[in-house]
């Protein structure tokens, strides 16, 4: 499960952070930072090729000692970036999928809430629900 779950804007700038310790809040956010570039050169190197159905999971961005950080991205260019703990191994490339698509089902929920202005910061109980079901209380070892 996720130690991180970060909701990026088109425009780079975060919409939602949600960490299971929030001792590690700034360290989280630094990492989720650090992947957007990574994410802005797997889009650039996607739309190079008019044939490629636009894939909406990016994989894997980058592997740290602690932590696996992947990314995904809408098709209206918001970046959802999920950290999780390296030594979680039993987590498999489907499931992250699947943590991905839920995390875009109550992102796309929340869009269509008429009180909802697009492009402000994430305060919608529902998707917080959602991002709690994914989320783990950090290991302390």
């Amino acid at each position: 499960m996720a130690v991180c779950v970060a909701v990026i804007a088109k425009e780079n700038y975060p919409l939602y952070i949600k960490t299971s310790n929030a001792d590690n809040e700034l360290k989280y956010s630094f990492t989720v930072h650090t992947s957007l570039d990574v994410v802005e050169e797997k889009i650039s190197s996607v739309g190079k090729n008019a044939n490629d159905l636009r894939e909406l999971y990016l994989g894997l961005l980058y592997p740290t000692e602690d932590y696996k950080v992947y990314g995904y991205v809408t098709n209206t260019k918001v970046k959802f970036v999920l950290v999780v703990e390296s030594s979680n191994t039993s987590l498999r490339d489907n499931e992250i999928r699947s943590m991905f698509r839920k995390l875009h089902n109550a992102f796309v929920d929340m869009q269509c809430n008429p009180f909802h202005s697009p492009g402000e910061k994430i305060s919608s109980r529902s998707f917080e629900k959602t991002v709690a079901t994914m989320m783990v209380p950090e290991s302390h070892s």
